[in-house]
């Protein structure tokens, strides 16, 4: 009874294990490549067989020309290929570097000569690969591309950017993406319509759903493709009104292939902000932008565990950043300070300004602006207190320290543009950790406690 119950447990993990990996396998970017076998004069070549490889991962797949002289290759893994064409008195047709990008249908016609099967027409130039299958329209990058194209922190989603139709109006700290949808609207729909997807896998933040955002980190590295559908896209894609972006990331190969990067940004070549700039000079303090240190470092490799069966591929990615900030506080004027509360007229012909008397000094009024004394504003509270000495006066002088930009009176209050008191620097180290194991993945966040002290 107990062998029993062993064998039905061991048959029902089998039994889910099985159906994981063809779920698995069923949730990974693929492409497809299709065409039609002719000869010189047009006229079909049925039965002729079709053979697509990839060397670098040891995958073979056959099939043969329908009554039609019609082939397709459905579900193949994105990659570079080489397509053999061969039918009994005819030359055997090969094309090599046949590069297949995730989501984007090829086509490749081939044209037999007659001849002996033994002799080879070779095709080795490369053509641009256009998409006549259906009517989606987007743009693929390919590793190379997505290696050396210049990413703001290296984040791989905003490519997404450089496509037509495509609104970005920048990584600007003012732009709030929660109430301003324009950043990432593709052709009118909104930012927060784009679908994202890493391997068929859904990776679209739910919280937030911005347009150029992953829930996980993707690193440039891990990356082999990437396309982006603007519009016209095919169910299997599309479930938003958005953009669609797949990305692909990479597997090991029959070779052994690795790389180390370390990128460093600093602020010596980072200009200064206007309006800190200006706050900087009006008191008195030399002309420097926040402060910004930013280090990207990491390295991937990649390569066979069995030749032709198995793989694997790591990569990892840590950043390093520290960051002041600037912020804007309102601090009372140094009328305010000494107990003068400053206001604007109604009308301000009947307000010519002058000065007015505070608790230690005496201030200038502006011109269509009006001061209350100590005393006045005394006689104006119902319990005759006025301006409290021991509590207000202490608290309003404590902002002394920062240093007043007055371009606006309102009750004696100033705006003030600082860096000082508000720097805040960050130091984060985010460290993406993508392993590949043919097609299992996991995916690690970590995020340590602050390691930076203020400056």
């Amino acid at each position: 009874m107990q062998w029993s119950a062993v064998r039905r447990n061991l048959l029902v993990s089998c039994v889910a294990f099985l159906f994981a990996v063809i779920g698995a396998v069923a949730q990974t970017g693929t492409t497809s490549l299709r065409g039609t076998v002719t000869d010189k004069t047009g006229a079909t070549i049925v039965g002729a067989k079709v053979t697509v490889s990839n060397a670098a991962q040891g995958l073979h797949r056959e099939t043969a020309a329908d009554g039609s002289g019609a082939y397709e290759f459905l579900a193949l893994p994105p990659g570079n290929y080489s397509l053999t064409v061969e039918s009994k008195g005819f030359r055997k047709f090969e094309q090599k570097n046949l590069q297949l990008l995730v989501n984007l249908p090829s086509t490749v016609n081939a044209t037999l000569d007659v001849g002996s099967t033994s002799e080879i027409v070779e095709v080795s130039a490369q053509t641009v690969a256009l998409n006549t299958t259906d009517a989606s329209l987007g743009s693929a990058f390919s590793e190379n591309q997505v290696k050396e194209l210049p990413l703001e922190a290296g984040n791989v989603p905003e490519l997404l950017s450089l496509q037509a139709g495509v609104a970005y109006t920048g990584n600007r700290p003012d732009n709030n993406k929660d109430t301003d949808t324009r950043s990432g609207a593709v052709n009118g729909a909104r930012s927060d319509q784009s679908n994202i997807t890493l391997d068929g896998v859904d990776v679209n933040s739910d919280l937030k759903g911005y347009a150029f955002t992953s829930v996980l980190p993707i690193t440039q590295d891990s990356v082999q493709e990437f396309r982006v559908t603007t519009s016209n896209y095919n169910a299997d894609e599309g479930r938003s009104s958005g953009a669609q972006v797949s990305l692909v990331t990479k597997s090991g190969t029959n070779n052994f292939h690795g790389s180390l990067f370390e990128s460093h940004r600093n602020t010596i070549t980072s200009a200064n902000d206007y309006f800190i700039k200006l706050a900087e000079l009006q008191g008195g303090q030399p002309n420097t932008p926040p402060k910004l240190l930013r280090n990207n470092y990491g390295g991937s490799l990649g390569g066979p565990i069995k030749k032709d069966r198995l793989f694997f591929f790591v990569n990892y990615e840590g950043h390093r950043q520290r960051e002041a900030q600037s912020v804007v506080r309102i601090v009372p004027s140094a009328a305010l300070q000494d107990g003068v509360i400053t206001y604007p007229c109604a009308d301000p012909t009947q307000c010519p300004g002058g000065t007015v008397q505070g608790l230690t000094s005496s201030h200038t009024i502006a011109a269509g602006n009006f001061g209350l004394t100590p005393s006045q504003i005394k006689g104006m509270d119902p319990q005759g207190i006025g301006v409290s000495q021991n509590v207000m006066i202490p608290y309003l002088q404590s902002f002394a320290k920062f240093i007043p930009n007055d371009n606006s009176v309102s009750f004696g209050v100033v705006r003030c543009v600082t860096t000082r008191t508000a720097v805040c620097p960050i130091c984060r180290v985010a460290a993406p950790r993508l392993h590949r194991w043919t097609t299992a993945k996991d995916f690690r966040w970590v995020t340590p406690p602050c390691c930076g002290q203020r400056s």
